[in-house]
């Protein structure tokens, strides 16, 4: 089991390489994006960031009631694959869907969100974020 520090040092070694990487147009393999909606988790993510601009890894842990542990290292796996973005401001780690995203790979996450939408699963996700009072989001747009 890692310890807190170690996990803290290596989440920021990999927001460094995705920083640095911020300006390059993404590339996007078919492949990479699908297998990205076959996970349960990484699906009900980014239907909520297609729904706002940005989201909090608090909120999405919210949203979708699971562990911070697990919904980091699926967001890890977004960000890697360059399907989202990240920003840091201050103690809080913003995702949003990557802008530089190829059109084909935008049109396909815009049918899925259409798709999902009136289902219950993604309904309830919603909600729960939607309950979330406090949320950095909020404050960070201020």
């Amino acid at each position: 089991m890692k310890d807190i520090h170690t996990e803290a040092r290596t989440e920021q070694v990999s927001l460094q390489r995705t920083h640095a990487n911020v300006n390059r147009d993404v590339t996007l393999e078919p492949e990479t994006l699908f297998r990205a909606l076959g996970d349960s988790t990484r699906l009900r993510c980014l239907m909520l960031l297609l729904q706002d601009d940005e989201l909090c890894v608090c909120e999405l842990t919210e949203a979708l009631d699971l562990s911070q542990p697990k919904i980091s290292r699926h967001l890890a796996h977004l960000r890697e694959s360059g399907i989202t973005a990240v920003r840091r401001d201050g103690t809080w780690v913003f995702y949003r869907v990557n802008e530089r995203l190829p059109d084909w790979a935008r049109l396909v996450l815009q049918r899925t969100r259409q798709g999902c939408a009136q289902e219950e699963r993604f309904r309830a996700d919603r909600a729960r974020l939607e309950r979330m009072t406090s949320r950095p989001s909020d404050k960070a747009s201020i």
